[in-house]
């Protein structure tokens, strides 16, 4: 036998390796996708709570200008922003946190 080439013995031990290695990885990319998962459903929930208060909020400034004449008084005005801070503040949170559900799926590979 020519000493270049690998003995059965030393392919069989080289392919059981090869599985242990990506049966570990298997289960550390299985962890983290559920681990993202539950990350993106948090931001889910932090957007769909955003948008929630912020529909409380213009319903409120709503009753603040009983007029119909199409302009808002200052006070619906000033909840109006205060709706539309909400909002952007729920998105820029739901965003960060699927920033980190990626940045788990990324680590993982």
């Amino acid at each position: 036998m020519n000493k270049m080439t690998p003995t059965l013995g030393a392919i069989s031990l080289a392919l059981m390796a090869s599985l242990a290695v990506t049966g570990c990885q298997n289960k550390t990319e299985e962890a983290a996708e559920v681990r993202a998962d539950s990350l993106e459903n948090q931001a889910d929930a932090v957007r769909e709570q955003g948008e929630v208060r912020a529909d409380a909020l213009e319903d409120r400034a709503d009753t603040l200008d009983n007029r119909v004449d199409g302009v808002d008084s200052p006070a619906e005005q000033a909840v109006e922003n205060k709706a539309e801070a909400v909002r952007e503040g729920a998105e820029n949170a739901a965003d960060s946190i699927e920033n980190k559900a990626d940045a788990v799926r990324d680590a993982a590979k």
